[in-house]
């Protein structure tokens, strides 16, 4: 068994982290998480046992927490101008995973700050993102919805190129939907609930989505106080 979640906490996992650790995963990935520092957990919360973090904003980077015997490492082929794409290795006893955990964010390059960073990165890294034990999960902040036609990257191309590699988004092979056409949304627009739109992804190799079990999207009444994003949680047998 292995669960996975991502969930984009909207800063202060600290006074959150209890709510999704009802959920037991094993791997957690966390944008917009605090530095490691700045995380004092009260008596309600589980202490992970491994963190691994990256930013420069101290109040706002991407958290990937371990709560099992997984030990998280940053691989040292981590190109730095895709900031918040991380290619990481998650190992135990029994197996090793390659995760690139990602929050697509970076102002600094304004014309591929969204999906453009994703983009940039698959094709940096495609020598990397095997069809085994592979998963990129995360804040993509992005949507088919929005593909500019003529732009050479847009979510489409990304999903086309993993596709490629025989790596699908595990919610749209579980739930049998298009992207563009999702029903269980993760973001709500500035909290809105008339402004759903579905951004959070977990893209998995054909071996992991072999063994997947269940995917569970959080629901707004749930969620919306803490965050306007909701988590994705993924279970493999």
């Amino acid at each position: 068994m292995l669960k996975v979640i991502t969930w984009n906490c909207n800063m202060a996992f600290r006074k959150k982290s209890k709510f999704i650790e009802h959920y037991k995963p094993d791997i957690l990935i966390v944008p917009e998480c605090e530095h490691p520092d700045k995380l004092k957990f009260d008596s309600e919360s589980i202490c992970p046992n491994e963190i691994f973090w990256y930013g420069t904003n101290l109040n706002k980077g991407l958290g990937v927490f371990s709560y099992t015997n997984f030990k998280i490492s940053l691989l040292n082929i981590h190109e730095e101008r895709y900031k918040m794409i991380l290619p990481l290795k998650a190992t135990n006893e029994i197996s090793t995973y390659t995760i690139f955990a990602i929050w697509a964010n970076n102002p600094q390059d304004k014309n591929y700050q969204y999906i453009g960073q994703v983009w940039k990165a698959i094709n940096y890294y495609q020598s990397q993102i095997n069809n085994t034990n592979t998963l990129l999960i995360g804040d993509f902040n992005s949507n088919t919805i929005w593909d500019k036609q003529y732009r050479e990257y847009n979510h489409s191309t990304v999903v086309n190129i993993l596709a490629q590699k025989g790596i699908e988004s595990i919610y749209h092979q579980y739930f049998e939907q298009q992207h563009g056409e999702e029903i269980f949304p993760t973001l709500y627009l500035y909290r809105h609930q008339d402004k759903p739109y579905h951004i959070d992804y977990c893209f998995a190799s054909t071996d992991m989505l072999k063994k997947l079990k269940k995917v569970e999207v959080g629901e707004y009444h749930n969620w919306i106080k803490m965050s306007d994003h909701m988590p994705l949680i993924i279970d493999f047998d």
